[in-house]
């Protein structure tokens, strides 16, 4: 079906007017005295606030979505569940109503990189909703979010100039450096063996067509 025909565009509408009225919502709240006395770092602190709620929420989803259905560790392209598409679309609306919250307030060109970040995450996430491909990959990616959450944290508390705070030298000396590093580490580590087991398929395919496949792994992917 055509992505502008396609139902999920009111799930991704939902989701972004969601992250939408939260900001509005966070917005409300009290704001620590050195981040009241400056526009930007209030644009920033609501902004993070958005953005840690997201991680929360998807980090943690994204870990129940691997454990209800272990093959979207596996088979990346094929494998699809409903917990799995519906956290796609949830972090979907979340980087639109992001990508549109930094354009508006002009921070473009300040948070460039975020944006670079946000299109490409957009892009992958998109082939999983309107294809149903790579929702796998997407899961995988938002387990990210759950080191991420940490990340906000000290950059929240630096904004409000709260870097003397025990909390923040414990996340930045051992959550920062130690838990972060090593839970993207097994990220990659477990992303390189997924692509060497799709490359040996393909050897396989392409160098031995006699080969048959066994029964129990017929419909494999990249076997045949």
């Amino acid at each position: 079906m055509p992505p502008l025909l396609h139902p999920a565009l009111l799930l991704l509408l939902g989701a972004t007017l969601t992250f939408r009225a939260l900001r509005r919502a966070l917005s409300r709240l009290p704001l620590p005295a050195h981040v009241r006395a400056d526009p930007l770092r209030t644009w920033r602190w609501h902004n993070l606030l958005v953005s840690f709620t997201h991680s929360i929420v998807s980090g943690i989803w994204a870990l129940l979505c691997v454990w209800q259905t272990p093959e979207l560790l596996v088979e990346i392209e094929t494998a699809w569940s409903l917990s799995g598409y519906l956290l796609v679309c949830l972090s979907a609306g979340y980087f639109i109503h992001d990508t549109v919250d930094i354009v508006v307030s002009r921070q473009a060109r300040a948070s460039w990189e975020y944006l670079v970040h946000h299109v490409m995450a957009m892009g992958a996430f998109f082939s999983g909703i309107f294809w149903s491909s790579f929702v796998g990959g997407g899961v995988i990616t938002l387990l990210v979010e759950v080191s991420n959450i940490f990340l906000t944290i000290r950059m929240m508390m630096k904004i409000s100039n709260a870097q003397n705070l025990l909390l923040y030298r414990i996340n930045k000396y051992y959550v920062g450096q130690g838990n972060l590093g090593t839970f993207l580490l097994g990220i990659l580590l477990m992303l390189d063996v997924m692509i060497l087991i799709y490359f040996s398929r393909l050897l396989r395919s392409d160098f031995c067509p006699e080969r048959v496949p066994s029964p129990q792994h017929k419909d494999k992917f990249l076997t045949e």
